[in-house]
């Protein structure tokens, strides 16, 4: 056996006897009394961080530090053994002026993994992008800028040090054709930067391992080509580096069939590998079947880095979609992450949790399962417009809806958007469209409305979909 494989073979046993000793049998493997039927989906949820364990990889988030509460951080301490600072800990977050620090957001961070029993994964000491400007437009002689790159590598290194289990000590160095980015380092200081900076975070961090990380090097290509002859050239000259980070930001439809065959060849080199921002971005507003894809794609990359001895684990960018980067970025793409925007599960969890080794009991979700979210939007002395969202809460698609409550203080509907409303004394049904009848798994719709009033507009208090009763949200 590899090292690496001796480790994963460690690991299962530990997970498995922490199970056992735990006495938090995985649904599929219970035994004695089963739960009732409204308790299985809860008990048979599967937990990332404890397949990964026993598959002898991590799992694990970006986040934003500042969002470490409520739900959000309660799903992160559960789901994941390993998180990344998404803005934390770059250069332009810490020292935005020079020899002056903050490390506010970063401590955040570090002090929430520790508390949760996770790993830190440092990102990232030296990139071009997201830099002071200081850094970026001075004017700087390869000794200067090499000086100013080791100084600020051994300061937030070194403040962390033993705390952080992996460094992406160098972000992106490479263009799409395989050439060197011509970034403020590489212009001043040339080839040499890269290993410049592999040094200094050795010397400040020895315990740490360390990885250059780069986008669209997933598959065989002369990119990922170019970030193979680097490392391939760094451990011949004995530069320390321990790993490469493949960032894994995907299309829905275009997941490389070459992943796994590029995750092995470096492997072959003698380094760790680690896909370290995973999404799977797709037009929005998703469609069932674009959904399926998406648990399928997840699904398969994550099996990718498990068939890998020397995968280290994988990191998701951002656990839910109100916490991507891809619609910012990308008009009119989204949906990108294994949860939605209301922290629901997405079938793309599920695809991760199957590649982890869970398997689902077979117990069927509550036909029509569903969430109701009514706000009202604006009110005035007679009339008032509110919105509601109806979500699909189960793992089944629903093939056209109808929406029923009954007013509570005399209220009627006077016009209606993106769903045919029809309402008898207090008596109100809420139709499909023709264009929104599907509501795939984990996804919802949007309908609104304008509504009369006199003596008081008190919200509904319950909904039914298709005569299921539905939770409110």
């Amino acid at each position: 056996m590899k090292p690496q494989s001796l480790r994963r073979a460690a690991s299962a046993i530990l997970a498995a006897a922490s199970l056992v000793i735990g006495g938090a049998a995985s649904a599929h493997a219970a035994v004695g009394p089963q739960p009732a039927a409204a308790d299985r989906q809860a008990a048979a949820e599967p937990v990332l961080r404890d397949l990964a364990a026993a598959q002898g990889i991590y799992y694990g988030t970006a986040v934003t530090a500042s969002k470490l509460n409520g739900t959000y951080g309660t799903i992160t301490g559960k789901q994941f053994d390993s998180i990344t600072p998404g803005n934390e800990m770059k250069w332009g977050s810490v020292e935005a002026t020079r020899g002056s620090f903050t490390w506010s957001g970063a401590d955040a961070v570090v002090d929430f993994a520790e508390a949760h029993g996770q790993r830190v994964r440092g990102h990232t000491l030296v990139w071009h992008s997201q830099l002071p400007d200081w850094v970026s437009n001075g004017t700087w002689t390869a000794d200067t800028l090499r000086t100013v790159m080791t100084d600020h590598i051994a300061t937030e290194a070194g403040r962390y040090q033993g705390r952080i289990d992996h460094w992406d000590v160098v972000n992106e160095p490479f263009n799409e054709d395989g050439t060197r980015r011509q970034s403020v380092f590489q212009t001043a200081i040339g080839d040499s930067y890269i290993a410049d900076a592999l040094r200094a975070a050795r010397a400040a961090d020895p315990a740490a391992k360390l990885y250059v990380n780069d986008y669209n090097v997933e598959g065989v290509n002369a990119k990922s080509t170019a970030l193979y002859n680097l490392v391939k050239s760094l451990k011949e000259q004995g530069v320390p580096i321990d790993g490469v980070g493949l960032q894994a930001h995907l299309i829905l439809g275009q997941v490389p069939s070459t992943l796994q065959a590029n995750i092995q060849r470096f492997a072959d080199l003698g380094v760790d590998v680690a896909i370290t921002e995973l999404d799977i971005r797709m037009t929005v507003p998703p469609t069932s079947a674009q959904l399926a894809q998406q648990k399928a794609e997840y699904k398969a990359v994550t099996a990718a880095c498990v068939a890998v001895a020397r995968c280290e684990g994988i990191t998701v960018w951002g656990f839910t979609d109100s916490d991507s980067w891809i619609p910012d970025f990308f008009d009119g793409y989204g949906a990108a992450t294994p949860y939605d925007e209301n922290f629901q599960p997405k079938p793309a969890y599920y695809g991760i949790a199957e590649a982890l080794g869970w398997v689902d009991d077979g117990s069927p979700d509550p036909v029509g399962a569903c969430a109701v979210g009514y706000a009202v939007q604006s009110q005035w002395n007679t009339g008032f417009t509110a919105q509601v969202t109806v979500r699909n809460t189960s793992t089944t698609a629903i093939s056209g809806w109808r929406l029923a409550w009954s007013w509570p203080a005399g209220q009627s509907v006077t016009q209606a958007w993106n769903a045919t409303v029809t309402q008898s004394g207090a008596a109100v049904t809420a139709a499909n469209a023709s264009y929104n009848a599907a509501i795939a798994p984990g996804a919802a719709v949007t309908f609104g409305f304008n509504g009369s009033w006199s003596g008081g507009n008190t919200a509904p208090t319950a909904f039914t979909l298709n005569g299921t009763a539905c939770t409110m949200s």
